[in-house]
């Protein structure tokens, strides 16, 4: 199974699925910032890149524009690692794009509701558990059938970094076991029509 990874920042999620024993192979990483530390790490492991930003491609020419990038390297399965940007899924990827987000959705989801904003907000709301979401992306923010949850607690003296330090080791198990479900689907019999 081929995946495309898609990024915004540093590309920690994608070093945890580079890292990982999963049954597919990283094929593409976009971003949609030039300067984004996810870009080297996907270089040094020599997976090829592109940048498509929102400057350069208005309204749907921006989604489409990653979509031909990822057809073009026959993707089986879309995987979003801190992608900041609503995309517009076309039908012939409906239910082969994932996200992960760090809360339990349907809790703490939706427009301007990611990295410490999310921690921050539970915190905030006095909640005793937080964790971690893999999700089918649709193309509203943080919506679509649930995967994988992983759950930690939140303890009393936490801040939003310590919190976060917790939920992002729990989205390293989640999103491999995300995928490995996600393979089972696409590929029941264990191999891939390629």
């Amino acid at each position: 199974m081929h995946i495309a990874v898609l990024l915004s920042g540093s590309g920690r999620s994608l070093q945890n699925l580079i890292d990982r024993d999963i049954p597919a192979k990283i094929v593409l990483v976009i971003s949609d910032k030039s300067d984004a530390i996810g870009l080297e790490r996907a270089l040094q492991a020599g997976i090829p890149t592109h940048v498509v930003t929102r400057k350069e491609h208005t309204g749907e020419q921006f989604s489409q524009r990653i979509f031909a990038l990822v057809r073009a390297a026959k993707v089986d399965l879309v995987c979003l690692a801190g992608f900041l940007q609503l995309l517009t899924i076309p039908e012939d990827f409906a239910g082969r794009v994932l996200n992960i987000h760090p809360a339990l959705l349907p809790k703490f989801g939706g427009h301007g509701m990611y990295g410490h904003h999310v921690h921050e907000a539970v915190l905030a709301a006095g909640e005793n558990t937080s964790g971690c979401t893999v999700h089918i992306a649709t193309n509203e923010y943080d919506r679509g059938p649930i995967l994988v949850q992983k759950e930690v607690l939140v303890l009393p003296d936490d801040t939003a970094d310590t919190l976060a330090a917790r939920v992002f080791e729990a989205e390293c198990e989640a999103y491999p076991e995300a995928i490995k479900l996600m393979a089972s689907r696409l590929y029941p019999s264990g191999t891939s029509s390629r």
